[in-house]
């Protein structure tokens, strides 16, 4: 039976389901969520994912949420990304809920308003205070990947795919690859991996088509 991923481009928790699926070889496809004209807050997306979130999984009877919920079940039926032993199992459990606390979550929010928000509700004191988070959080990863090809272990696993989830997006967010060459040399490695697919090429939806 094929997978279904509940997902839309612009998103990059959407992009970590996307490409854990996408790598791992499973059966999946992508349902378009439109989230920017409120699917997501209607009744009837409401039934399939009662937080209003993206991504939604849907496996035969089995319905997740939460992109790395979803990434460990894509590794516990795959068998990839998990880790090889105990010890880089908590370590990739670790770095996913470390970018979830710490990068996705401020990438995230700080894209949308520098990119998504209509203008005049930007605030530059509240984008300001969040670019320098993210700084701190790039200084991080980049000095964790300093003689290192993946976060953890000797190959790509959920850690890669969590922190990627959003670098490779072409909007502002404070990111620039050239500034964070550790980081820059990682994500090459992530898109060589065979099947990768951009975001916007992997998912349905994206600013062009509401441009």
């Amino acid at each position: 039976m094929t997978i279904k991923l509940y997902c839309f481009g612009e998103s990059g928790n959407s992009y970590k389901a996307a490409l854990a699926l996408q790598l791992s070889g499973l059966d999946w496809e992508p349902v378009f969520v439109d989230f920017f004209n409120g699917e997501n807050r209607t009744p009837e997306y409401r039934e399939i994912n009662e937080m209003g979130e993206a991504p939604v999984m849907v496996d035969g009877d089995l319905k997740l949420s939460q992109s790395g919920v979803i990434q460990q079940y894509v590794s516990d039926k795959s068998g990839k990304f998990g880790g090889r032993t105990q010890e880089e199992k908590y370590e990739v459990l670790r770095w996913v809920l470390w970018d979830n606390h710490k990068l996705s979550s401020q990438a995230g929010m700080t894209r949308f308003l520098m990119n998504f928000l209509p203008e005049k509700h930007r605030n530059p004191d509240v984008i300001g205070f969040n670019l320098g988070r993210l700084k701190a959080a790039y200084q991080t990863l980049n000095a964790h990947l300093e003689g290192r090809d993946w976060i953890v272990g000797d190959g790509i696993t959920n850690a890669d795919i969590s922190c990627c989830g959003y670098l490779y997006y072409p909007e502002p967010f404070g990111f620039d690859r050239a500034d964070w060459p550790n980081i820059d040399r990682w994500l090459s490695n992530i898109s060589d991996q065979p099947g990768w697919k951009h975001p916007y090429d992997l998912m349905p939806g994206s600013p062009a088509d509401r441009a």
